[in-house]
């Protein structure tokens, strides 16, 4: 009789109805819903598997005490809250689920994009406050979005999804990416620059879908932000490493940046006293009404959820019946 395994999601999925109906009785599944890392210490010692989510972190301190581990599966796209080098050092494979929300958060994108750059935010935020006048008066300085560039730092899947979706609404999309295969440009039917700056040079709204590494990490900062066009809009659907939100206030409180989504925060949720948040909060500041926040919900609707679910335990599950993972990261 062969030793049963055990799978271990560690945070975000509280109950294992999907997870337990494809790695079947054979498996013990184990939802520790834990939102430390401190919570999976005990529990992780001897799993087979870890399914990861995005509230907690993997580090030496977890992956330190794996002592039958072979698999990490970040049931997600970003994998930057694993220690994935300590990891593949322990013979430990970590994968990614990057397919599972690519048209979500990419409409989110949009939907933010949009909702920045026609005024739909800003006046409903004023209206409900008794601001502003009832009419087109403070609206005369909007341009037409059609032939605007829609920027994209990272033509990956959702950078892919995001290009499409702007193109369908007459915009100009070019794309900065050092890795894309030549020709990924023709494929799409965009327009690709070879410098950062030159991305920013042109764009009216900037949309990185990057993932967070040492070279992406705050991307958007103050300096590329002054590079970009006054009155330009920063959305962020990626990783929330990407974007220097403290810079993105800044640049919207002097009025040099229109206005900023951000969906994605360093800290989620913010620690009290955050000054990007509490700008945001305060009806008085003066990018109170130029500024979206959402709580990293880009990804989500009913079906990706299930998806996303659904992609990372058939991995498992795979992995477990002596098969090559897919997506392997590291």
């Amino acid at each position: 009789m062969s030793e049963r395994k055990k799978v271990v999601i560690t945070d975000f999925i509280p109950e294992t109805s999907i997870e337990c109906e494809v790695l079947g009785n054979d498996v013990d599944v184990v939802a520790l819903n834990a939102m430390g890392e401190d919570e999976v210490l005990d529990e992780i010692v001897d799993a087979d598997a870890v399914l990861l989510y995005h509230l907690i972190s993997l580090t030496e301190k977890s992956i330190s005490r794996m002592e039958k581990c072979k698999l990490i599966v970040r049931g997600g796209v970003g994998y930057d809250n694993v220690d994935w080098r300590l990891a593949r050092k322990k013979g430990i494979n970590v994968c990614n689920v990057p397919d599972y929300g690519t048209e979500d958060v990419a409409d989110t994108a949009i939907g933010m994009a949009l909702t920045l750059s026609r005024g739909i935010h800003y006046h409903n935020s004023r209206l409900r406050r008794g601001l502003g006048e009832w009419g087109f008066a403070e609206y005369r300085q909007v341009p037409r979005l059609r032939g605007r560039t829609f920027g994209i730092i990272g033509l990956g899947r959702i950078g892919t999804a995001a290009a499409l979706r702007a193109k369908g609404l007459g915009m100009n999309v070019v794309f900065y990416d050092p890795y894309v295969r030549d020709g990924t440009d023709k494929a799409v039917g965009a327009t690709r620059v070879e410098t950062l700056d030159e991305l920013l040079a042109q764009t009216y709204v900037l949309s990185p879908h990057c993932p967070l590494t040492k070279e992406t990490r705050h991307i958007v900062n103050p300096d590329t932000i002054a590079k970009l066009p006054k009155g330009a809009y920063v959305v962020n659907t990626s990783r929330g490493g990407v974007v220097d939100v403290n810079a993105v206030l800044d640049a919207v409180t002097s009025g040099h940046l229109a206005g900023a989504g951000i969906d994605v925060l360093e800290t989620e949720p913010p620690a009290p006293g955050d000054r990007f948040i509490e700008a945001w909060q305060n009806p008085d500041h003066l990018a109170h009404d130029r500024i979206i926040v959402n709580p990293h919900t880009a990804f989500y609707c009913e079906e990706g959820l299930g998806e996303m679910r659904l992609k990372a335990v058939q991995n498992i599950a795979r992995f477990l019946r002596g098969e090559e993972p897919r997506n392997l990261v590291n």
